[in-house]
């Protein structure tokens, strides 16, 4: 296995790659602001005439995190588009035609806090009853509000009138003002065990990553000339990996911890390689410092031509 290229920057390696997937949160901004020198690399990209489709598991539509980044001084003008695991939902739920949104009926069995945004302005019916549904949408749960025995009765249902289930970024079990909240993994892996088939929407699963070949492929980008920045061993490089594509991973963002303790690059080196041990031997193609432009590239357009000596 080749081992992980360590960069200082962006411009170590654009030159390779005409697509980029780029996380947010973790690489671009810290959640309020955006880090330094990412608007100056984005303007570089942009420059060299890169597509870059910004990539995040939010449970919000596109357009909301349009706005944040744009509050951020992250314009639509430095990037091509932001697809949201949200955005992803609304749209195939909206036109059912294409993988397993294909012929889908209308009717959703939802497990999530309240009405999401992503349902609004399309043909989706809500249904209290799994013997009414068409399919199941696993958001969120709270065990609080239900019975473990109610649930595996109705997913037992699900499986029973063989409804796919679509898991939105599955989570894990999470403990919030004293109530048990259990994520919509712990929904999905029970309707699994029970036989049923899930779809998982979000990174690091293949169906989103997919969409975004796709788009690179209408204007004649590839998987080979396509790159994936994170800042998430599990989400970015893993999901990457599985669609065979080179990923760079960030050391700011959930990392950054572990990657601060390091005083020289050995050390670097060892934290990551347990990085890549706790991820079934997955490693990135790249670790880079922070998403910044780093060492200016030559100009190699105008750079004058080394005369003869006389």
């Amino acid at each position: 296995m080749a081992k992980t290229k360590f960069c200082l920057g962006l411009s170590d390696i654009s030159d390779s790659y005409d697509g980029m997937i780029i996380d947010l949160e973790g690489v671009l901004h810290d959640g309020r602001n955006a880090f330094e020198g990412v608007i100056e690399c984005l303007k570089e990209l942009r420059k060299r005439k890169k597509y870059i489709i910004l990539l995040s598991n939010a449970a919000d539509l596109s357009s909301v995190l349009e706005k944040s980044l744009k509050t951020m001084g992250i314009r639509s003008n430095l990037y091509d588009e932001v697809m949201t695991s949200a955005q992803f939902l609304h749209n195939n739920l909206q036109n059912k035609d294409d993988g397993p949104f294909d012929g889908l009926g209308d009717k959703c069995f939802l497990y999530a806090k309240g009405q999401p945004a992503y349902l609004e302005n399309i043909d989706v019916e809500i249904v209290d009853d799994m013997a009414q549904a068409d399919f199941i949408l696993m958001q969120d749960f709270d065990l609080s509000m239900q019975k473990i025995e109610d649930v595996d009765r109705a997913l037992r249902m699900g499986v029973q009138k063989r409804l796919p289930a679509f898991c939105l970024n599955p989570g894990s079990r999470s403990l919030l003002g004293g109530n048990l909240m259990v994520g919509a993994n712990m929904l999905a892996l029970k309707y699994q065990d029970f036989g049923g088939v899930v779809h998982y929407i979000g990174k690091p699963h293949k169906i989103i990553f997919d969409y975004c070949k796709k788009e690179f492929q209408k204007r004649e980008i590839y998987p080979g000339d396509t790159v994936v920045i994170g800042d998430t061993m599990a989400h970015d490089v893993v999901g990457g990996s599985f669609v065979n594509i080179d990923t760079g991973l960030v050391k700011t963002g959930i990392h950054k911890t572990a990657f601060r303790r390091a005083e020289n690059p050995a050390e670097v080196d060892r934290i990551l390689n347990i990085m890549v041990s706790q991820h079934n031997s997955i490693r990135p193609t790249y670790l880079i410092d922070k998403f910044h432009w780093g060492n200016p590239l030559p100009d190699r357009k105008h750079r004058k031509r080394a005369q003869p000596s006389s």
